[in-house]
């Protein structure tokens, strides 16, 4: 990312002042009356935050990418090519681009007169890997009846997940790896069958040895546990780190821990594993911030 999170919040959020006073040995009246100062003189005031003129941005709009802003004082509400996002008491708020973003997207935003403000915002094009293949598509297990019955609930559960919206500041951190490995598949990758676009890759795939622990990327709360396996997903975890952002981790071993469980970044939450749709042992971790699937190889440092 261009600029840390926590680096930001630092540099825009004052820092509180605070004063401790140690009782004086028995007998000591200088240090009594001293102790005395120190216990009613009142703290400094804090210095005020300058005011805002403009937005703050943590990184540029790319599609695929998940960006952290910071309002300009004063305004009262934002919205993003007519979403209306939310924004923290200090002016934050996040917003993502999905693979297929236009090149430009739109910023409104009211102050506290009602007075509306609107501004435009360069998307880049992301690089994604494109393959042209000389046969035709096959349908394959997708399209048997028994692929069909199953498939209807298992989505369901997955639109009910992605629906929920936990308290959790995890979109505020830098994100870390959940497992390290060789990246075996990435996200916006697509093959066009003679002309025929199939759909992309949704995800980042790390391949690993089944059986290796992965840990969460960033705190969140846990919104799916699929311990009955998906027939494409696998044991199947799910993981909202708030502001409509979610983690989804795919052919799992195992699951270690359970739907509610409030998870901290760097803890053990699952196995690599090869369950559901899957050609080798591999963490598939899918992103979205809420409709917009989003890279996250955009939100981890080189490994």
């Amino acid at each position: 990312m261009v600029l840390s999170r926590g680096s930001a919040l630092m540099l825009l959020v004052g820092g509180a002042v605070s004063c401790t006073a140690i009782p004086p040995a028995a007998g000591d009246a200088d240090a009594a009356v001293d102790a005395e100062v120190a216990v009613t003189t009142p703290p400094p005031a804090e210095a005020a935050e300058p005011l805002r003129s403009d937005f703050w941005f943590n990184g540029d709009p790319r599609q695929g990418a998940v960006i952290v802003g910071r309002v300009p004082t004063g305004a009262a509400s934002v919205s993003l090519n007519g979403q209306p996002l939310k924004i923290t008491a200090d002016g934050f708020f996040l917003m993502g681009f999905g693979r297929d973003a236009e090149n430009s997207a739109s910023l409104v935003w009211q102050v506290a007169d009602g007075n509306e403000q609107q501004r435009y915002l360069p998307v880049r094009a992301g690089n994604w890997k494109i393959e042209h293949v000389n046969v035709s598509r096959r349908g394959g297990a997708r399209t048997s009846a028994e692929f069909r019955r199953r498939r209807g609930p298992e989505l369901a559960q997955i639109n009910a997940a992605r629906r929920q919206r936990n308290q959790s500041d995890g979109w505020r951190q830098d994100f870390i790896w959940p497992v390290k490995g060789r990246l075996s598949g990435f996200f916006g990758s697509q093959r066009i069958y003679r002309g025929t676009p199939g759909s992309y890759h949704s995800g980042m795939d790390i391949a690993a040895p089944t059986g290796t622990p992965f840990v969460a990327p960033a705190d969140g709360v846990v919104i799916l546990a699929a311990r009955s396996a998906f027939t494409l997903e696998g044991h199947l975890l799910m993981i909202d780190h708030g502001m409509g952002l979610n983690s989804a981790f795919l052919h799992c071993s195992e699951l270690l821990v359970n739907v509610g469980d409030p998870v901290k970044q760097g803890q053990a939450i699952g196995r690599v594993g090869n369950t559901g749709r899957a050609t080798g042992p591999h963490l598939h971790w899918g992103m979205k911030w809420n409709a917009a699937r989003v890279d996250p190889l955009l939100l981890v440092p080189p490994q």
